[in-house]
């Protein structure tokens, strides 16, 4: 592990963090590399970061353990860079800078787990189709899934800030924040609208940040006939710059809804979602699209 200068207070860990990641393209880089993109000539047209200054900052990645490279081509050998898991534990903290650039720099602070369409993040995720998810594996009461069935053609995975079993498991002010309420609502709605689904060529996957006990809990009551996943690292969150807000002292999901082929491209999005039941209809007819 390098360190390139030393913090004034040496027993400051943000300081001593700073001196690894300090530097905004180290960050954008890190960023760019859990969504995928992980080969330097990529990385180079999609930063527009000159040639000498990715190289110095993946040299740096590499020697400071966020980053490791793989060679993926021999004569001339060339690598794909791939986060450690020093590196994903990162994944957090890129999340926190977007919620806090979502809510503080493009809007106006307000808690919310929802968006006005007209929104930055709205945009955002607008831009999703066409995007292909990075191969990945999420917590579940099962154990690791993949977010993409390989059993269907189609998955649809709907984003959601949470659900219990018990009323009392719900973070303080839970009903106030604008979007938070209807998680049980749209996934019993999922529950009950699964044949349709199948028969249309899709799995119905759901994904919150909570633990694997506690969607068991849930998926049990409501007895859902589908697999919830934790995305609880934001290992997916990070991956498609998803919207989030913190609530409870956890980052959450906002609610919004993908529909995924089995090569895993990004074939619809929907957010914000202020019609449950509407959103889950158009989840349907873009799968039936998909497939004619």
């Amino acid at each position: 592990m390098t360190h390139r200068s030393g913090p004034a207070d040496p027993h400051c860990a943000i300081a001593a963090a700073l001196d690894v990641v300090g530097d905004a393209w180290t960050l954008l880089i890190v960023r760019d590399v859990a969504r995928g993109v992980r080969r330097f000539d990529a990385l180079q047209a999609e930063l527009g970061v000159s040639r000498k200054v990715l190289a110095e900052r993946l040299k740096a990645l590499v020697a400071d353990g966020v980053l490791t490279r793989e060679p993926y081509q021999q004569r001339p050998t060339r690598h794909d860079y791939l986060l450690t898991p020093r590196g994903r534990a990162l994944l957090p903290v890129l999340v926190g800078l977007q919620d806090w650039g979502d809510g503080w720099v493009l809007g106006d602070g307000t808690t919310t787990a929802t968006a006005d369409p007209g929104s930055q993040e709205a945009a955002r995720v607008r831009e999703l189709p066409g995007i292909r998810l990075p191969e990945m594996l999420l917590p579940s009461a099962a154990g690791p899934l993949d977010p993409v069935s390989a059993e269907q053609p189609f998955t649809v995975l709907y984003c959601f800030p949470g659900a219990y079993a018990r009323p009392e498991s719900y973070p303080p002010g839970w009903s106030a924040i604008p979007g938070a309420p209807g998680c049980t609502l749209e996934s019993c709605t999922f529950r009950d609208r699964l044949t349709e689904f199948t028969d249309a060529g899709a799995a119905v996957h759901g994904v919150s940040t909570q633990r694997p006990d506690e969607q068991a809990e849930f998926a049990t009551k409501e007895k859902l006939g589908f697999p919830l996943l934790s995305d609880d690292g934001l290992v997916l969150g990070a991956a498609l710059r998803l919207p989030t807000f913190r609530a409870g002292g956890a980052a959450r999901l906002k609610r919004l809804t993908l529909v995924l082929d089995r090569e895993r491209t990004v074939r619809a999005a929907f957010y914000p979602v202020t019609d449950i039941e509407q959103s889950i209809t158009a989840a349907l007819h873009a799968v039936r699209d998909a497939a004619a």
